[in-house]
């Protein structure tokens, strides 16, 4: 078996580890995925890292295509990605349909979690909404950030904090145990993202990247895709 490397942002992390098995019988390589933070992926590809096939956000795929760094024929949709709120399992869901139902829940927590607010793409989102909430100094002693969206959740579900609240993309609360989804951020703070699967143009198993890409996308595994979190586009 030859190793085939992917550079992944979190949100993908179920989807693919779902479909591991399946792609490795079909290609016969043996997967290598990293996951993390779109910023820091994007950091290990500048740096060299082996990669064979990316899934990132559908703009910083573009970029990348366009510096000739992706194929431009090997660019395929996984679907969209909302980001939403999350609280440790079999805690009472707070109300979070609008800006002060979801204020008074940020305010109520003893913690927050969340990924990293440079690199990651509801990281650097969330910062935002607790700028545009008014509550962005009140509740910075409590904010705990982390490398990416499934480290936090992960964190969260192992702290002892009373009243934990956390912020992140829907397919990382979705794939960790102890945590449980609430709800989407609400509409005036929604942030929905396109992820995009693109085969570096330095592949050494081009063959085998469009083999992932197939089972990422096809109709086949439409529910599993729903299921991990990734919307139709």
């Amino acid at each position: 078996m030859a190793d085939f490397h992917v550079l992944s942002g979190g949100a993908a992390q179920g989807l693919v580890r779902k479909l591991q098995d399946a792609f490795e019988r079909a290609s016969g390589d043996c997967l290598q995925a990293t996951f993390g933070a779109v910023g820091a992926m994007q950091k290990k590809l500048a740096e060299g890292a082996a990669c064979d096939l990316l899934i990132l956000t559908r703009p910083l795929i573009a970029q990348l295509a366009q510096a000739g760094t992706v194929r431009a024929d090997g660019i395929t949709d996984l679907g969209t990605v909302k980001t939403g709120i999350a609280v440790k399992q079999g805690s009472t869901l707070p109300p979070v349909h609008d800006a002060d139902s979801l204020r008074a829940a940020l305010l109520a927590a003893d913690a927050i979690y969340m990924p990293d607010p440079q690199l990651a793409t509801a990281g650097i989102h969330f910062k935002k909404v607790m700028q545009q909430l008014g509550i962005e100094d009140t509740v910075a002693a409590h904010v705990r950030p982390y490398p990416n969206g499934n480290a936090a959740m992960t964190a969260m579900a192992a702290s002892s904090d009373a009243h934990p609240i956390g912020c992140t993309q829907v397919t990382e609360i979705l794939i960790t145990p102890g945590v449980q989804l609430v709800a989407d951020l609400p509409p005036a703070f929604e942030l929905a993202t396109v992820y995009t699967a693109g085969v570096c143009s330095a592949a050494q198993r081009r063959v085998s990247a469009h083999v992932l890409m197939r089972l990422l996308c096809d109709d086949e595994h439409a529910d599993m895709r729903r299921e991990s979190g990734f919307l139709p586009l």
